[in-house]
């Protein structure tokens, strides 16, 4: 363990090979394979509004959804979507294609951090709501200030197993029984008709903590790792330790948009959206691509900390 002692507000996650990925889900989170992480301190929540905006007053930084677009980046787009703004959930009348997210999914001028579903709303109130519409280098910026990182998507699965080698959830291998709110994901018909109390953020540490302690590895928002995105893991024979880059460099794009030229990392967790009719991927091992360059109202962070790590902030 490091000689220093954890940081306030984190919590040490020890030296483990573990089986990162499954066989059994979608197909990007296989093959499963043993994987060697060093010992590590991982925040225990989501970082929130409030802890955003303290850096923002701190920095004057502004976030990619807040400036300017460059036409050029984005051939094809309507000329409406090239301002400032971020991806905003929408629910629905009634059931849809969940073959076309479009259908709940609407760009939206002026939302950011500060209002995440539009010009017109605010965080006021939810200062411990996990912050949201937060791109790859905001969430990298805010982990440098804080004298911190990004975990690599190793890290990250690990410190959301909670010392529960293989299992399907963060607390184990059944779902959630009936009653017994375990993780902030879509409860009801998605996208269109959300139990009471779901369907959207809660305040960071709502559910039960896992075996490290740790909030919000299932479900609330999706969280940024450093790790570029590939379709599979590697074919490997044996664990072998992560690179604390955060995997191959060149990033992956998206077959289905290539004319959209943007490099995907890694999301891992699920969110407030993830529907076991629809996406269920509020589990350890599931994996999503999530362009640089775009936030959503869906997508937040944690940083980590690897004992001699220096930081600017």
């Amino acid at each position: 363990m490091s000689d220093a002692p954890p940081v306030t507000g984190m919590a040490w996650i020890p030296a483990a090979t573990f089986r990162m990925g499954s066989d059994e889900h979608y197909p990007e989170e296989g093959p499963a394979h043993p994987v060697a992480v060093g010992g590590f301190e991982i925040d225990r929540l989501q970082v929130t509004n409030a802890g955003f905006a303290a850096f923002v007053a701190a920095t004057g930084y502004v976030t990619v959804a807040e400036r300017p677009l460059d036409p050029r980046l984005f051939p094809g787009a309507p000329t409406e979507n090239l301002q400032p703004g971020s991806l905003v959930f929408t629910g629905t009348r009634g059931p849809v294609d969940l073959g076309d997210l479009t259908q709940w999914w609407t760009w939206t001028p002026g939302a950011c951090w500060r209002h995440p579903e539009g010009p017109a709303s605010s965080v006021e109130g939810r200062d411990d709501h996990p912050v949201v519409h937060v791109a790859f280098a905001d969430a990298k910026r805010y982990a440098t200030w804080a004298g911190r990182a990004l975990p690599t998507e190793a890290q990250w699965e690990l410190a959301a197993r909670g010392g529960l080698d293989g299992a399907t959830y963060t607390w184990g291998d059944a779902p959630e029984p009936r009653g017994d709110a375990l993780a902030n994901y879509w409860h009801g018909g998605f996208p269109w008709r959300p139990e009471p109390g779901y369907g959207t953020t809660t305040p960071v540490g709502s559910f039960p903590a896992n075996g490290h302690g740790l909030f919000d590895m299932a479900g609330n928002v999706w969280e940024w790792t450093a790790d570029w995105y590939a379709p599979r893991h590697p074919d490997v024979d044996c664990c072998a330790p992560q690179d604390p880059r955060g995997g191959d460099r060149r990033g992956s794009l998206d077959p289905a948009q290539p004319q959209v030229a943007v490099p995907r990392k890694v999301v891992k967790g699920g969110s407030y959206l993830c529907a076991d009719s629809y996406c269920l991927r509020y589990r350890p091992a599931a994996r999503r691509p999530q362009m640089i360059d775009t936030g959503m109202s869906h997508v937040g962070f944690r940083c980590v900390r690897t004992p001699g790590q220096v930081g600017d902030g």
